[in-house]
């Protein structure tokens, strides 16, 4: 794990709504990273696993150009303070921390990557940071962690030829070499972007390659890469991660070892992370009455999930007991809208056709009650037929005294306002719930199964197959096909609501959802359903407008630079502070 770049990551996640807990710390950092870990170990289930951290002060890259990094801004204090403390909860874990005076991280984790991969292990540098692509190979993958909740990326040796538009996995430094890096203040060739870097690699091979031909090059840019061939040079230098750094992988001692459960809840009480604290730890009494832990609360620890890591899901459709209905005529119907008139909540899911809610294209709907049972209602394809099929049901949804659970209701109440329905009601969202919980992990439905049942739902591609052109629709399939996925997302939703709703109490989240969150679903709903009205006319002339005004203002910062560039890049103007 690349450590300051998954730190910086998480701070800057936070950075328009930090996290402080009641002493006035600023635990963004701390939260960020700690969910990036646990995500890691829970659901990647590796088997060795090591941190490593810069060290303060210049490494031997500052030795060749003392102007290395120059140009950053200073650390934000609030990273500085939480350093120590995400040090102490890496050790805290039995994680080994790697540091080495006058080398970066990028270079330890390069040289144990190599030296791992030689061994037969199967390597991931966990990094946002895109230099590592120079590192990848056959056993060697970059894992990016996902933004906002959503999933991970990992890049293999294709990814990184296709992400870069080049022919070796080498020729990231190249590309380096020469569009320079204003992050880390590595100058580069003057002029050469990617897109000319790319052009020329594709035809040279190399940086080296480039300089030897420069005399078959044309104009300007042939003045800048023999102008500019030693600068090119260093930069590709500094650019290089160095997999010859005096540190040595050791099997046994990155190995994942049980965690020390005593120091984690010592610090975790005080950063107050007692959210954390039930994820990692385990379950803590209910009566604490606003303590983070009770005295004894280690002895109330139920279960450890970490020591679960290497089996999170355990349970599919085939492991339990169920009962999922098929209701497809009157009296199953009428039979099932008298359960959920009687009821004080229910659950439901709608199955369609398109991922565009606001397309009539409703397949079926699925309910459940009570835990392990559910139903399944299809819904006739004819829109006539549809409305009448719905009809039995449109007062239950409408009742404002019946809740409704659904996971993203947000996106079921607008497909059913799509046929005549209006779902009123308190509205408990599960994924909405576990956002508030959870802000940086998933919150799609199957994580949320795998981790709070431990169980796996049918996949999708079970029914409709792969993503590509052979993938069938929902509507392609009969109705006892689909039961049991529909019905199974009814039921593991239901199942999951009360263990979510708990922690959010338990968060004194509960009124922040209620009065914020829940009211807003139903804000937001009607907004996307009835839409806005836009004066095209005036968009069309005053789009005309802006065009003109750009084309002046490009010429006189092409005038002002003394050549041309292209503005629109994200790399133009004031680096990123990663």
């Amino acid at each position: 794990m690349d450590g300051h770049a998954l730190v910086y990551r998480a701070h800057y996640a936070f950075i328009s709504r930090p996290l402080y807990n009641s002493k006035g710390l600023n635990t963004s950092a701390i939260t960020g990273f700690v969910r990036t870990l646990w995500d890691l170990i829970i659901r990647q289930k590796p088997t060795h696993l090591a941190v490593s951290f810069d060290m303060s002060g210049n490494t031997f890259r500052n030795d060749i150009y003392p102007a290395y990094k120059a140009n950053r801004d200073a650390q934000p204090e609030d990273i500085t303070i939480a350093l120590p403390y995400i040090e102490s909860i890496v050790k805290a874990f039995n994680i080994p921390i790697v540091t080495l005076e006058n080398y970066e991280a990028d270079d330890l984790i390069g040289t144990i990557a190599k030296q791992a991969a030689q061994e037969g292990f199967t390597v991931y540098m966990v990094t946002p940071d895109k230099d590592f692509a120079q590192l990848v190979d056959k056993n060697i993958m970059i894992y990016k962690p996902g933004k906002r909740g959503g999933d991970a990326e990992i890049l293999g040796v294709a990814d990184v030829l296709n992400q870069w538009q080049i022919a070796k996995v080498q020729q990231v430094i190249d590309v380096l070499g020469m569009q320079g890096d204003a992050v880390d203040n590595i100058p580069g060739i003057p002029g050469v972007g990617p897109k000319t870097a790319v052009k020329l690699l594709a035809e040279y091979g190399s940086l080296e390659n480039i300089i030897a031909h420069a005399d078959q090059l044309k104009g300007k840019l042939k003045e800048r890469i023999i102008r500019f061939a030693d600068q090119a040079r260093m930069s590709k230098t500094l650019a290089t991660i160095d997999i010859q750094a005096p540190v040595v992988f050791d099997a046994d001692r990155y190995l994942i070892e049980n965690m020390d459960k005593a120091a984690l809840s010592s610090i975790f009480k005080e950063l107050e992370f007692r959210s954390l604290a039930k994820s990692i730890l385990g379950e803590v009494s209910s009566g604490e009455q606003g303590q983070l832990f009770a005295d004894s609360e280690m002895e109330q620890v139920s279960h450890n999930r970490h020591l679960d890591a290497h089996d999170v899901a355990e349970k599919t459709i085939h492991d339990v007991e169920h009962d999922y209905q098929l209701c497809d005529d009157e009296p199953s119907i009428l039979g099932l809208v008298k359960k959920l008139a009687a009821s004080d909540r229910f659950c439901f899911d709608t199955e369609t056709g398109s991922l565009d809610a606001l397309s009539p294209s409703l397949v079926g709907i699925s309910f459940s009650l009570e835990k392990s049972v559910a139903y399944y209602v299809p819904i006739p394809l004819d829109y006539k037929d549809a409305i009448s099929r719905l009809s039995p049901f449109k007062a239950v949804f409408e009742n404002p005294t019946i809740a409704k659970i659904a996971q993203n209701i947000k996106f079921d109440a607008k497909v059913l306002r799509q046929y005549g329905i209006n779902v009123q009601g308190t509205f408990l969202d599960t994924m909405i719930i576990h956002y508030l919980l959870e802000p940086e992990l998933r919150h799609n439905m199957d994580y949320l199964s795998e981790s709070y049942l431990k169980y796996k739902p049918i996949p999708i591609s079970t029914l409709i197959g792969n993503k590509g052109k052979l993938q069938k629709s929902m509507s392609d399939l009969p109705p006892e096909k689909i039961k049991d996925y529909a019905a199974e997302d009814a039921d593991v939703t239901f199942q999951r609501y009360d263990k979510l709703y708990t922690d959010l109490k338990e968060a004194q989240m509960d009124k922040l959802y209620h009065e914020i969150e829940a009211p807003l679903i139903k804000v937001l709903i009607e907004m996307e359903y009835q839409g806005i009205n836009l004066d095209a006319n005036f968009l069309k002339h005053y789009a005309v407008e802006l065009t003109d005004k750009i084309i002046k203002k490009r010429a006189q910062i092409y005038q002002k630079a003394g050549t041309e560039f292209n503005i629109a890049s994200p790399k133009t103007g004031r680096p990123s502070s990663i």
